[in-house]
């Protein structure tokens, strides 16, 4: 059997119209009613939608940064709503914010590594094993002694993932970690994802990218705060009609398929890559 690192079950979730809390429901703005999910272990899951879907919601609970207003989050196996299982939450599920300059809080490369685990109380030849580590596990090493300032946008995002990467957590909550990068920053940023899946670790992707999501093992597909497709990226991305219903595309290979299938062609809607998009050209040219 399986192993979840995150439960959701029947989560409710709800802002008041003034910021301050309210018993009265007109007041509540509902991001969630009864929403459930749960991610395994070792996965790696990408959460899709437009903006205002709630998927940074999702992401906020996952590391209690937001709690449930009804239901239950557990995050490796601890309840969210435990404030003293808060130091165990955030150790074994981190979390990277879309700008990393929010997260960088040292003047120095391996100085912002170390952060959390001075925080932690992490001994300090384990500490610089550790620094030393993460930076080459996301080929930042080289720059250990600069500045952030002195980074572009995707090695910054490469540090911040670092930070975290050294307090050893079984799961990362990537929060669109790549919206503010040039295509350069996003594939460093994306191959480095793949590459801490491989080792084992679970990646929780939220994003509104269409070929982000297509490298995930499981996409799940989320609007007005609800989960509307939820399965391998070639079935979530064959249905076209309902994703552009809601305000999303797809990625370029399959909307070129849907296209030609709808002009007649016998194409097939649940290639999602390019080179696979080729051959099915190729094979259409030379029937």
């Amino acid at each position: 059997m399986n192993e979840d690192i995150v439960k959701v079950e029947n989560l409710t979730f709800y802002y008041t119209n003034d910021d301050e809390e309210s018993e009265a429901a007109s007041d509540r703005k509902y991001v969630f009613r009864e929403l459930n999910l749960s991610v395994e272990k070792g996965s790696f899951t990408a959460v899709l939608g437009h903006n205002g879907c709630g998927k940074s919601t999702l992401a906020k609970h996952m590391n209690a940064i937001l709690l449930p207003c009804g239901g239950k989050v557990y995050s490796a196996g601890f309840d969210t709503a435990d404030d003293s299982a808060l130091f165990d939450i955030r150790s074994h599920v981190g979390m990277v914010f879309q700008n990393p300059d929010n997260q960088i809080v040292a003047s120095v490369v391996e100085d912002d590594c170390a952060f959390a685990l001075e925080n932690m109380g992490v001994e300090q030849s384990e500490m610089r094993r550790r620094v030393d580590e993460a930076l080459k596990a996301v080929g930042m090493y080289e720059y250990h002694l600069h500045s952030p300032g002195q980074l572009s946008g995707g090695q910054k995002q490469r540090v911040a993932i670092a930070g975290i990467i050294a307090m050893r957590p079984d799961c990362i909550v990537m929060d669109e970690p790549t919206a503010m990068l040039d295509p350069a920053g996003r594939r460093e940023v994306m191959k480095t994802i793949r590459r801490l899946n491989g080792d084992g670790v679970t990646i929780v992707l939220i994003t509104h990218n269409m070929d982000e999501a297509a490298q995930a093992d499981r996409v799940i597909v989320m609007d007005k705060g609800n989960i509307i497709l939820d399965d391998k990226p070639t079935e979530v991305f064959s249905n076209v009609e309902l994703l552009r219903s809601v305000g999303l595309d797809v990625p370029q290979s399959t909307e070129l398929m849907y296209l030609m299938k709808k002009s007649g062609f016998d194409t097939d809607v649940h290639i999602i890559d390019e080179e696979s998009c080729a051959n099915a050209l190729f094979d259409i040219l030379n029937a």
